[in-house]
């Protein structure tokens, strides 16, 4: 399924970068050293293989600074490449090029190693039919980037942000007094479209949770034991099997074993705030 994300949500954190570049003088290597009007085609290369994500994050910063440049995708998110592949050749005024050139890298670079080791997680847990999640654990000012690089891997999207979904955590549970009445309350306030999710770290707040009917329950640092009883418990239950989220201290090596309990999403902090950024390089033609 190709993957985009509307130049509208791109173009900020873009120019942002590029400002932050630029300064206050703008590329004043590339003013002194390449002549006016100079011309630079080139290719963004994989050094590694990985799985891509943000390619237009390269179209629009060559075009902040060019308008007229051209830019000629190889692949498309969510394509999966091997080391040496040309993801995307591109050609421009050459001072305007090289100004963004690091912009453009290190947008596509962290974003495709997002998207790389969501594909990882994902194909760890095939077959069992639990799918991987992101969480709100995002670099600032980059979550709807990352969030897409998720999807390009992949994965599936949690939250957006606080505002999209009810998701009772055990601090909410300590100031509220329990986590029955949180789920009350939050259900008294919720609109008809707002799921609401209660995150629960053992089983005695799994059954007073069940009792309450919430549409999702997150079982925190359960372990795979603990994991498959929370699963017989929520699908014996009288009051209806809600979605069932395991989360927590979760690691490729152990994310097989925690799909195989049989819980439903696994959300993973990791696939964003411990992505390493694939290495992409700028070849001049």
């Amino acid at each position: 399924m190709t993957r985009r994300l509307p130049d509208l949500l791109i173009e900020p954190v873009v120019r942002m970068a590029l400002a932050e570049d630029l300064g206050r003088a703008g590329d004043i290597t590339a003013q002194a050293c390449i002549p006016e009007g100079s011309r630079m085609r080139a290719v963004f290369a994989a050094r590694k293989p990985g799985v891509l994500a943000g390619i237009d994050c390269v179209r629009l910063a060559l075009a902040a600074l060019d308008p007229e440049a051209t830019v000629r995708p190889a692949l498309r998110d969510g394509d999966a490449f091997e080391a040496g592949a040309v993801l995307v050749e591109a050609e421009a005024d050459a001072r305007a090029f090289l100004a963004a050139e690091r912009t453009a890298l290190n947008l596509l670079g962290r974003l495709c190693g997002v998207a790389t080791l969501t594909r990882a997680y994902v194909e760890a847990v095939e077959g069992t039919g639990a799918r991987i999640a992101d969480t709100r654990k995002t670099t600032p000012g980059l979550r709807a980037l990352e969030k897409h690089a998720v999807a390009c891997g992949g994965g599936v999207n949690h939250r957006f942000g606080l505002d999209d979904a009810i998701l009772i955590k055990d601090n909410h549970v300590a100031v509220c007094g329990g986590v029955g009445q949180a789920i009350r309350r939050a259900r008294a306030a919720a609109g008809h479209l707002v799921r609401i999710e209660i995150e629960v770290d053992g089983l005695e707040q799994l059954d007073e949770a069940l009792a309450e009917r919430p549409d999702v329950v997150m079982l925190d640092n359960f372990g795979a034991d603990r994991l498959r009883e929370a699963v017989a418990r929520a699908g014996a239950s009288p009051f209806g099997r809600p979605v069932l989220e395991a989360s927590g201290g979760v690691t490729l090596e152990t994310v097989r074993a925690i799909a195989e309990t049989g819980v439903d999403v696994i959300s993973v902090g990791a696939l964003t705030h411990s992505a390493a950024a694939l290495d992409v390089g700028l070849d001049a033609l």
